[in-house]
């Protein structure tokens, strides 16, 4: 049986491009339908308290909740990019 490709998309803080963990690409999905993207191509979005929250009651999976959680803090958000590794 085939594993799910887990784990195959970085997610970068996009201001100093370090590295936040990576993801899958369900995770990806929710994230790309679910976030507001100024272009086609866009690969970078500014993620915030409430929409973590909204990712989560979407179906993002733990571990990227709890990155994103983690990235986040206390701050009122952060951009973050994603790439393919």
């Amino acid at each position: 049986m085939k594993k799910a490709s887990f784990m195959s998309i970085r997610i970068s803080e996009k201001e100093s491009g370090r590295t936040l963990g990576n993801i899958s690409e369900r995770d990806l999905e929710i994230l790309i339908d679910h976030m507001e993207e100024e272009s086609s191509t866009d690969q970078d979005y500014f993620v915030e308290h409430t929409a973590i929250d909204a990712l989560e009651r979407l179906g993002a999976s733990s571990e990227f909740i709890a990155l994103l959680r983690r990235a986040t803090g206390t701050s009122a958000g952060i951009d973050i990019v994603w790439s393919r590794n």
